[in-house]
């Protein structure tokens, strides 16, 4: 049995772990807060761009698949793959889902002979994939606290030119997608080609408000010209949201790991105190039995 110091000197090392993983919730709390605000005001601008995207791309009619993001290549050969992971662990298994996810969609690509082009945003993606021999093509890092849209625009920028020169055939992402601080869920979208992404998809249901006839909708220039514009700006919205997405999904993940850490180390420092208790009594009953056999020796 450990001695009362050295339990004691164990308690009290759990107890600044205890204060450490707490300081961490309250933080990640705070960051979780500011993140929800960020995806909150963004969805709206999102939302919209996204009709008009799909309302433009309609009534350009054959005419969109001369744009090139919009065009499917006949053989594919080069796949790009995004992970969106974070810079910092500590996390549970956030960043981990998003490799073992990303690694199977790689050997998915392999099997249908064709070769996956690495791309990562977040030190623990980009030291993942490098160390497992899979060096990333672009390493995106140091904004994933708080990523700006210049951080989606630069990484857009990278994808697109990729698949307009023609050394990506197609691209696609993996995030986590924010669904509550408890829960995040590995999302994967294509990216490019846009015909292939869910900008064409069929419409949503109408509700209440959508419902009737709609306005007719003039264009200056022309649909085409218009989408041409559009669709890079679209690109940079969707890795922009994935961005925000992700951040949030991370402090949720960090805050419930440090709220299992420090209630782990309050089961362990009472689990300790007990054992202090059991070596505090076993010491006082060795004195008492040394006084009692002292006390008959002498008589």
């Amino acid at each position: 049995m450990a001695s009362q110091r050295e339990v004691r000197t164990r308690i009290a090392s759990f107890k600044n772990i205890q204060k450490i993983t707490r300081a961490m919730e309250a933080v990640s709390a705070a960051r979780l807060r500011r993140a929800e605000h960020r995806i909150a005001a963004l969805r709206p601008y999102a939302d919209a761009l996204r009709r008009m995207t799909r309302q433009a791309a309609k009534d350009a009619g054959a005419e969109v698949s001369r744009l090139p993001l919009m065009a499917v290549r006949e053989q594919e050969k080069r796949v790009g793959i995004l992970l969106v992971t974070a810079d910092r662990g500590l996390a549970g298994a956030f960043n981990s889902q998003i490799i073992r996810a990303g690694l199977r969609l790689g050997m998915d690509v392999e099997a249908e002979q064709k070769q996956p082009v690495w791309f990562a945003s977040g030190r623990r993606g980009v030291s993942s994939l490098t160390f497992r021999g899979h060096a990333p093509e672009g390493a995106y890092t140091g904004f994933t606290d708080r990523p700006s849209y210049a951080d989606a625009r630069h990484i857009a920028d990278d994808l697109t030119s990729g698949f307009i020169d023609g050394s990506l055939d197609r691209v696609e992402i993996i995030y986590n997608g924010y669904v509550s601080p408890l829960t995040q869920r590995v999302t994967r979208e294509i990216l490019l080609p846009i015909a292939e992404a869910t900008i064409l998809g069929e419409d949503e249901p109408a509700s209440e408000d959508t419902e009737g006839p709609r306005a007719l909708v003039d264009y200056e220039p022309e649909a085409e010209e218009i989408l041409r514009v559009l669709l890079p700006d679209y690109i940079e919205i969707s890795i922009y949201r994935a961005l925000l997405e992700s951040t949030a999904s991370e402090h949720g993940a960090r805050m419930t790991a440090m709220r299992s850490a420090s209630e782990n180390a309050g089961e362990l420092i009472e689990d300790l105190a007990l054992e202090m208790n059991r070596a505090r009594q076993a010491e006082i009953t060795q004195e008492i039995m040394e006084v009692v056999a002292g006390a008959e020796s002498l008589v």
